[in-house]
């Protein structure tokens, strides 16, 4: 999909306020407001979901996991369906080089995490698993959050210029 510079200015001052008012954005994006609601409006799809980061800590879940996953070939539409549901699975992604799936989970602490590999291993026929435990967060959903990355991209990553 090909956007205009202009398009992806708006995204990227979403991004990183996604809070903001279309009358702070027109100003920044030097649009209309009425524009920008329009643009808003029929980019339908471009934004998938607007939410909100917590800090899982504060929650009482302190430890972070990504862990790769390996299953049999005949457990592996079961197991898709198992941590689509799982409560302590934040994201998962389908993977390739020798692994099925990825996951970011969230769990209480190590033993919670140790439950959830048993319980794993006991359902399902898991070939290998690779669990890495996030001892600190440095950087996370900052792609396209700034005027000076959409700059820095420029045209060459499907970025239309605006005339």
């Amino acid at each position: 999909m090909k956007m205009k510079t202009k398009d992806t200015y708006f995204l990227a001052h979403l991004r990183a306020d996604s809070r903001m008012p279309l009358t702070r954005l027109s100003r920044l994006t030097q649009t209309p407001v009425s524009t920008l609601f329009d643009r808003l409006k029929n980019h339908k799809g471009l934004i998938k979901k607007f939410t909100v980061l917590p800090d899982f800590a504060k929650l009482g879940f302190g430890t972070r996991v990504c862990a790769a996953i390996k299953v049999e070939k005949e457990d592996k539409e079961e197991l898709e369906k198992f941590l689509e549901k799982h409560l302590n699975v934040n994201s998962l992604f389908k993977i390739n080089n020798g692994f099925n799936f990825l996951i970011d989970g969230v769990f209480r602490d190590m033993g919670e995490v140790e439950e959830f590999k048993d319980h794993l291993e006991s359902k399902f026929q898991i070939r290998g698993m690779d669990i890495f435990y996030i001892l600190g967060e440095i950087k996370q959903e900052s792609f396209l959050d700034s005027s000076m990355k959409v700059d820095a991209l420029g045209s060459d990553n499907h970025v239309e210029r605006a005339q």
